[in-house]
């Protein structure tokens, strides 16, 4: 009898815990599947084709990654590389943003350390996979903070799928963004956290982030100038609290002192415009608080007097500081901002000063098509989520509105900021769809409960409409006496305790209000169940449009090209035949010219000295080269001859349409060589304003190395010399080279490698005039001029 009354004396399960405990193992069970996704769709590369690093900067980082795991971190950061730039070289450990070399690093000591024997290379081919899921889960924190764990679940789930993150994250996309959108992301979920908690521990762990972002990608100035116009928007709206002091100022101090560590970026954290923001900000924050804290301790009358005093104060150190920041700003020949940024205020600046910025693809304004292409149905579902954010308006969802409008303009700008863009989107659109199917599966669950009620009151009682009646009157009667004993209960002083039970009644009495409004918002049953069919349809459109787009637009490497065509697929590996060629053919001291574009694949594949790279840190050794490559075979050959260039590699794509190929980035040698050497003029290159290379073309452009170079013996191929990316034959098929001699050439024409022909021995030169003279010299030998002198 004692076990059967202690049993039924023991406390029932609560439902709402149990409930509470299912959502959480099923919230992580979907946060890993959507980790497996995000990197299982990016590995289509290594399956369709091989595991092979991808573009031209990730063989950079490469090479960079296996230095370090082979020398270690010492020597990384002392290593002085005499590969690239020469004869300048370059000073690796502090020309680099380390972040993403030491991640994959330690990633290979730590497999190894298990006794997995992975190779550098594979480390650094799936670093950009796995860190995909880490953004994805990120994402998931960060909108969980703005808007609950189902949006948070839903935008982690369409970040996962993106195609704009796919195309800089698929297996082999060894580049610095791998893992800087993870950063990005972390340090915004941060933020969002210490404004939600005030927590410092939060807020230390936000300037740590900060830091490993600052140190892999130089994107970390979206961060520093997003973060203090948050701040700013803050104060303006009358939304401060100490949270969001406690938010913002451990991240400016903590947060600089650690950018400042990075050697590639050192004292530039405060010396440079795009760092300047963020103080100011500091220093209005700081004024604001010592307002509050001042309004807290004087009376009105005495606060007045001392506003006055402070905001008098306040102005003139105010316009002290910003007078001191224009002096060191104006100082500067490019007001302290660098090139990029001033790209990013002003799209047309690189195109005017910097020509070395515009040409790169990745730097020019994005076409409409593009943004339909790498966020597809994000951008109808983004003014919904915009809508969800002021309903209600919070810190947390005010910050991502601007985030949001900041990466529109940005994107707009280049479109190598899509990416940045793409967190944003996926945010809104995943509070959209949340919020969406908040209401409509509400609708429908209210719709059938209904109906539900109904047929039972109908079978249990004939007058259903009495019943309902009968009950809806005892509900208000009960109400109502509720109410009148409530108000007929002695007004007392609340304790302690009390208050904060009023506290929480007060903060909970918002929360009930909501529920009438959400009770309110019901759809009829046939349009929530229309609604919801079409969201899972735009759903499963968006997944076809993001594997195909990983599949098939974003997985083949730039190394190693295909073509489809009734007789099959083509494979296109001329690049690595032709730096196999120079690996094997070549001397390990010979230098190799070649636009920028191949400056890190020729150091990394072939293992050769290459004049410039895609750094691009030197703007005259790059026009240098473009100089080269637009002047006539004989001053090319001096040019590249003072270099100590033994051979020139171009990259051709006109005999099997490949269109990225050196005669179509032509123009950018010219205007880039103009630039720095007056005497090369781009009309000079141009027929009546339009590029050509056919019969039309100016005796200047049929003239140049570059188009000798390509197009020599191109004839051969098919007897009329018609150049499939131009769309029609060449103007100069039949010459000859003197001062350079082909080498070697790929399989498909896409790589052409040649060598400079020796010095002519000018001593022999002479004599050979002077014997075929028709009078012979009177003059001693003794008294002719040495050749030497």
């Amino acid at each position: 009898m004692a076990e059967t009354e202690a049993k039924a004396a023991a406390p029932a399960p609560d439902p709402g815990r149990l409930r509470n405990a299912f959502g959480g193992v099923l919230c992580a069970f979907t946060l890993i599947l959507i980790g497996v996704l995000a990197f299982s769709i990016r590995i289509f590369s290594v399956i369709k084709y091989e595991s092979v690093i991808h573009e031209f900067d990730p063989y950079f980082n490469f090479r960079v990654t296996q230095f370090l795991s082979k020398n270690g971190i010492y020597e990384f950061w002392n290593w002085f590389d005499d590969r690239t730039w020469y004869p300048l070289g370059r000073v690796i450990g502090g020309t680099v943003y380390p972040g993403l070399t030491l991640t994959a690093g330690s990633i290979w000591w730590f497999v190894n350390a298990l006794n997995i024997p992975l190779s550098v290379e594979t480390v650094c081919v799936f670093t950009a996979p796995i860190f995909s899921a880490f953004a994805s889960w990120a994402t998931y924190l960060l909108t969980k903070e703005a808007k609950g764990t189902g949006a948070g679940l839903m935008a982690a789930a369409i970040l996962a799928m993106v195609p704009s993150y796919i195309s800089r994250s698929v297996a082999g996309s060894y580049d610095n963004e791998a893992v800087a959108i993870f950063a990005l992301v972390f340090t915004f979920y941060l933020y969002v956290k210490t404004l939600n908690t005030g927590s410092l521990f939060y807020a230390t762990l936000n300037a740590l982030s900060y830091f490993y972002m600052v140190c892999s990608w130089g994107g970390y100035t979206f961060i520093i100038n997003l973060i203090p116009m948050h701040v700013l928007l803050c104060i303006v709206t009358g939304r401060y609290s100490s949270r969001l002091y406690i938010a913002y100022a451990p991240l400016v101090i903590l947060g600089t002192l650690l950018a400042a560590l990075v050697p590639v970026v050192g004292f530039n954290a405060v010396l440079t415009s795009e760092h300047f923001a963020s103080f100011l900000v500091f220093i209005i924050l700081h004024v604001v608080a010592f307002v509050y804290y001042i309004k807290g301790l004087l009376t009105p009358r005495l606060f007045k007097m001392a506003m006055t005093l402070v905001i008098t104060v306040g102005m003139a150190v105010c316009f002290a500081v910003v007078a001191i920041l224009v002096a060191l700003v104006a100082s500067s020949p490019t007001k302290g901002w660098s090139g990029r940024s001033l790209s990013l205020l002003d799209p047309t600046y690189a195109s005017k000063y910097i020509p070395i910025i515009a040409s790169v693809s990745e730097h020019q304004p994005p076409t409409w098509p593009s943004y339909f292409m790498d966020i597809n149905v994000l951008a109808f579902l983004v003014p919904a989520g915009i809508i969800s954010c002021f309903l209600p308006l919070s810190d947390a969802s005010s910050f991502m509105v601007l985030y949001l409008v900041t990466a529109v303009y940005f994107s707009g700008v280049m479109v190598r900021l899509m990416l940045v863009l793409a967190p944003a989107a996926c945010i809104l659109s995943g509070i959209a769809l949340s919020s969406a199917f908040d209401v409509l599966t509400r609708s429908m669950k209210f719709q059938l409960s209904k109906l539900f009620e109904d047929g039972s009151a109908i079978s249990g009682n004939g007058s259903p409409e009495g019943s309902s009646a009968s009950t809806v009157n005892t509900n208000s009667s009960k109400n109502e006496n509720r109410t009148e004993k409530s108000e007929a209960a002695p007004k007392e002083k609340p304790s302690k305790k009390n208050r904060k039970k009023e506290k929480e009644v007060t903060e909970s009495a918002p929360a009930k209000s909501n529920k009438k409004e959400k009770r309110l918002s019901v759809l009829p049953l046939e349009a929530s169940v229309v609604g919801t069919l079409l969201l899972i349809v735009l759903g499963g459109f968006y997944v076809v449009h993001c594997v195909w787009a990983a599949a098939e637009a974003y997985s083949a490497p730039s190394i190693v090209l295909t073509s489809r065509s009734r007789e099959g697929v083509h494979v296109f590996d001329d690049f690595r035949e032709a730096y196999a060629w120079l690996s094997h053919n070549t001397d390990v001291d010979d230098k190799v010219a070649s636009w920028w574009d191949y400056g890190y694949q020729t150091t990394a594949m072939a293992n050769r000295t290459v004049i410039v790279d895609n750094n691009t840190w030197n703007n005259t050794h790059i026009a240098t080269v473009g100089t080269a490559m637009s002047s006539p075979e004989k001053a090319a050959w001096e040019i590249f001859n003072s270099l100590d260039v033994k051979y020139v590699l171009v990259v051709f794509g006109g005999l099997v349409g490949y269109p990225s190929d050196d005669i179509n980035k032509f123009l950018w040698m010219v205007r880039i060589g103009g630039g720095e050497f007056p005497h090369i003029k781009e009309p000079d290159y141009l027929r009546d304003g339009q590029y050509r290379v056919d019969a039309q073309a100016t005796p200047t452009m049929l003239n140049c190395l570059m188009y000798k170079l390509c197009y020599y013996r191109f004839v051969e191929t098919d007897g009329k010399g018609f150049d499939r990316v131009r769309g029609y034959e060449i103007g100069k098929k039949h010459f000859k080279l003197t001062h350079f001699e082909e080498v070697f050439t790929t399989h498909h024409w896409m790589v052409r490698i040649y060598k400079l022909k020796p010095q002519k021995n000018r001593v022999r030169g002479k004599l050979r005039k002077l014997k075929s003279g028709s009078k012979p010299s009177s003059t001693p030998s003794a008294a002719r001029k040495n050749p030497w002198q």
